[in-house]
């Protein structure tokens, strides 16, 4: 049987539904959807024909009450400008809902990348053997955060699940039902959510999808790679940050993390007794069911109160199930022995702890808090450290920390931060004590810039909770470009250490290292960052090798390519056997959750496809870079470093994000527990910004320049010398050349400068308007003449689909957007104390942001 080309699958079942299906919009039992249905697609013909002619946001807005409401009053264009976004973030859901339903139909799910053809293949390659034992010892986990790149509440999230489930079986009731739900349901968060709610969302997620997905890929590899046998490593994980990351989130306090810990324990419980239940229905042989019936009680009793201690040990449980197994193999012919095996398989995956729960602090909160701790034990002539501490070099003050004992009565000490700190320690403590070791064992550091930075955790670690017993591993987060340069000189100082070398011995000799992208991309541009966190591995895991310790690479990455994200497992699979790769560790956040990860398919098919990377890039043997297309892609890093960073010094780089943009309207959403910038000065500083608003702000725009500014210029330069066949070069021969430019691509075939053409003409702004616009004509032209495409991601014809659509239907939003920015601009020349009519304008561009940022969930 043939296979319709990918495109062709996309068009027939996502896009002809769509079509169908928005039409019921209209003929829901709702005046103002009614009136708003009929005039949307004229508002939406006068945006992309005023575009094409070169009108401006305002002269389009303008045109369209002149010509089709010219009766309407101010108050009441405003008003329907009002139903127009909510009317447009409806269809955002219904589209999101139907790509959904239609992600098995459209992508391959026993294709490329998957487990089946890793199999297939490696079978048909003699390599089984081979791929078990790579699979003995790789891991995958990702890691659930909740930085804000979603705006869906909770009940929307829900319609989206039914909405879709309603598509895949046809039910035209049930999809006008919900759709006239989504009608009646607000879309926005009239206060910001607590760390606490921002973790119950998430763990929606595990219970309803992770749960079941991770659970069937893990009984796949055991079934059919290791042929039923039990499988030491537990392959697939997942981390989870809500209620564990107090970098830059005052709200995350040492309560919330417990309370955090407990709702996991409590999740996972709920779900084995589930099971259990299940089970007890099926083995009703003689003596199982009362075992199983004890076990039922023993899981129920101990979710009931989620402060109580489990009644049954996960040793217990697990050694349960596994004399149940014994006595259905030995006594009753295997019978269900496939489902006692899968729920064995999620015990090992999950245990008592369901996420990993990751903490993370700023290492200048631990700085702060470590000076004021032996500042004040100094003070009061403790024996932990020495008088003259502060006037050690800072090496002597690492080798003081190394072997630093006892234990400190922070009761004396009124500093916030240190009563926070320590409190947190112990809590760490607590839950390791009640859910497992495995429930939190690592703590995070950002913003690492030395050794002293480890070394002073590393000391509080032990003075506030664990002594001699450290079962935490600390993990440096090496972020801005300058950083990354010094991160192996850091380790190799820690892996000298003789104190933290016990330690990591202690450990299994294993190292945590995290990079960040989104921050590094801010700091230094979209191909400097990835450039310089590339080699930033390549030295760690050559000083890791040196030292026979086994390093983990960790990646902060986002939604879109600015932040990390992109074709995230094309990544993975290229990175070559200079960087050290037995596990794959990524973020997954915001609209990437639901979108890789929200349904059963999605997430099934996007692990696999992140296992097989992983398992991908330790197989192929022609990843290295040749030293001639080092050479290149360094010169090219440099250039394009020196261009973005001239680029956010000139002096309006921040009062265009300022003014021009979105920037400040983030905080106003309410979608994240975290502030939207660090520091508290009124000033607004780059250095405040945080990676999202800042990336999001630019997506707002349609300029995306986080994702591709400074690509042209490094590429015309090799163009002018009459070197372009270099460029070339590197592109045929570099998996991770090539897979930076498919996804600068990506954010360029999501930039549309017509938009913001007006700005041109702006007396204070034009010329950086200009400057930006150049940088990405120059881009286009010369990524097109690089990988031979007559258009932006040609290759990826469903992907583009996908994302034309989208921008389609967002056009008016982004038209509303740009109009009312416009408008708060001219009042605040002209009026600036008409506060009521500023505030009505700000709300229209608040409104607007929740579409424009949900819309973009293929950035992923």
């Amino acid at each position: 049987m043939s296979v319709q080309p990918r495109l062709q699958r996309f068009n027939q079942n996502v896009l002809s539904k769509y079509q169908i299906y928005n039409s019921i919009f209209m003929t829901l039992p709702f005046d103002s959807i009614t009136k708003t249905g009929v005039l949307l697609p004229l508002f939406h013909e006068t945006c992309k024909n005023g575009f094409k002619n070169g009108e401006n946001p305002t002269t389009i807005v303008d045109t369209f009450f002149s010509k089709y409401q010219a009766r309407r009053n101010k108050e009441s264009q405003i008003n329907l400008l009002f139903r127009f976004i909510q009317y447009i973030e409806r269809q955002v859901v219904l589209f999101d809902a139907i790509e959904d339903a239609a992600f098995p139909v459209v992508h391959n799910m026993d294709g490329i990348g998957t487990l089946r053809n890793l199999k297939e293949n490696a079978r048909a390659e003699s390599q089984l053997e081979q791929l078990r034992q790579y699979l003995e010892e790789f891991k995958v986990r990702i890691v659930l955060t909740a930085h804000p790149t979603q705006f869906y509440p909770g009940s929307v999230l829900g319609i989206i699940t039914d909405l879709t489930k309603a598509i895949k079986e046809t039910d035209l009731t049930a999809i006008s039902d919900l759709l006239a739900q989504l009608g009646k349901t607000a879309f926005y968060k009239k206060k910001k959510p607590t760390p606490y709610d921002e973790a119950v969302s998430l763990i929606w997620y595990l219970e309803n999808v992770f749960y079941y997905s991770f659970g069937s890929i893990f009984d796949y590899i055991q079934q059919n790679i290791f042929e039923n046998k039990d499988i030491d490593n537990n392959i697939i994980n997942v981390g989870f940050w809500p209620g564990g990351d107090r970098d830059g989130n005052p709200f995350v306090t040492p309560q919330i993390t417990k309370k955090v810990a407990n709702r996991l324990r409590e999740t996972i419980l709920k779900n084995y007794y589930r099971d259990v239940r299940k089970l007890k229905r099926k083995l009703t042989f003689n003596g199982l069911e009362e075992r199983l019936g004890k076990l039922e009680r023993k899981l129920y009793n101990s979710f009931v109160d989620e402060d109580a201690s489990p009644q049954i040990s996960l040793h217990d449980f697990e050694a349960e199930l596994k004399d149940i197994r014994t006595l259905v193999v030995e006594e009753h012919q295997s019978l269900y022995l496939t489902e006692i095996n899968s729920l064995l398989n999620k015990i090992k995956l999950f245990g008592y702890h369901f996420a990993i729960l990751d903490i993370r602090q700023d290492s200048r909160v631990h700085e702060g808090v470590f000076n004021t701790l032996a500042e004040g034990l100094i003070a009061s002539n403790s024996a932990i450290f020495p008088k003259d501490y502060f006037q050690l070099t800072a090496k002597e003050q690492v080798k003081i920390l190394s072997e630093v004992k006892g234990s400190v009565d922070v009761s004396q000490f009124n500093d916030e931060d240190l009563l926070k700190t320590f409190d947190t320690i112990k809590v760490v403590k607590e839950i390791q004590e009640n859910n497992g070791e495995r429930a939190v064992h690592r703590y995070i550091i950002s913003n690492t810039q030395s050794t002293l930075h480890v070394m002073q955790l590393f000391a509080m670690l032990k003075l506030a909770a664990f002594k001699d017993d450290l079962t935490l591993d600390i993990g440096p987060l090496f972020e801005t470009v300058p950083d990354l340069e010094i991160a192996h000189e850091v380790m190799e100082e820690l892996y000298m250490n003789p104190a933290y070398a016990q330690h990591l011995k202690e450990r299994k000799n294993k190292q945590l290292i995290m990079l960040g992208f989104s921050d590094g991309t801010k700091d230094g541009g979209y191909l400097m960052a990835n450039w310089a966190i590339f080699k930033a591995k390549e030295r760690l895991t050559e000083v890791s090798r040196k030292y026979n310790i086994d390093v983990i690479f960790f990646d902060g990455r986002g939604g879109p390519p600015a932040r990390g994200g992109g074709k995230t497992h094309q990544f993975y699979a290229s990175l070559g056997p200079t960087i050290e790769a037995k596990q794959v560790q990524l973020t997954i956040q915001g609209q990437t959750i639901s979108s890789n990860f929200g349904t059963l398919e999605s997430s099934q098919y996007n692990l696999e496809q992140l296992i097989s990377s992983g398992i991908y890039n330790k197989l192929e043997t022609n990843l290295a870079m040749t030293e001639e297309d080092r050479v290149v892609m360094e010169e090219m890093a440099n250039i394009s470093y020196k261009k973005y960073v001239d680029f956010k010094n000139h002096p309006m780089f921040v009062p265009y994000l300022e003014r021009m943009s979105t920037l400040k309207y983030y905080a106003k959403t309410n979608i994240g527990s975290r502030p939207s910038k660090r520091g508290k000065s009124d000033t607004l500083k780059f250095e405040d910004l945080r990676a999202i608003p800042f990336v999001g702000s630019w997506s707002q725009l349609k300029q995306n320049v986080p994702g591709f500014y400074g690509v042209g210029t490094a590429i015309k330069q090799y163009e002018d010398r009459g070197e372009f066949d270099k460029v070339e070069a590197l592109y045929k021969n570099s998996k991770f050349f090539k897979t930076l430019v498919e996804n600068s691509m990506m954010s360029l075939s999501k930039s549309f400068f017509d938009l913001t053409k007006y700005m041109s003409e702006d007396a204070e702004f034009g010329p950086f308007w200009d400057i930006i616009h150049e940088e990405y004509q120059t881009s286009k032209r010369l990524l097109l003449k690089l990988t031979g495409s007559k258009a932006l991601m040609d290759n990826q014809p469903a992907g583009k689909a996908s994302i034309d659509i989208r921008e389609s239907i967002v056009l008016p939003l982004l038209t509303i957007q740009q109009y009312a920015l416009k408008k708060i601009q001219e009042l605040e020349k002209e009026d600036p104390k008409d506060k009521e009519k500023i505030k009505v304008y700000e709300k229209l561009v608040t409104r607007s942001l929740f579409g424009n940022i949900n819309a973009a969930r293929n950035s992923a």
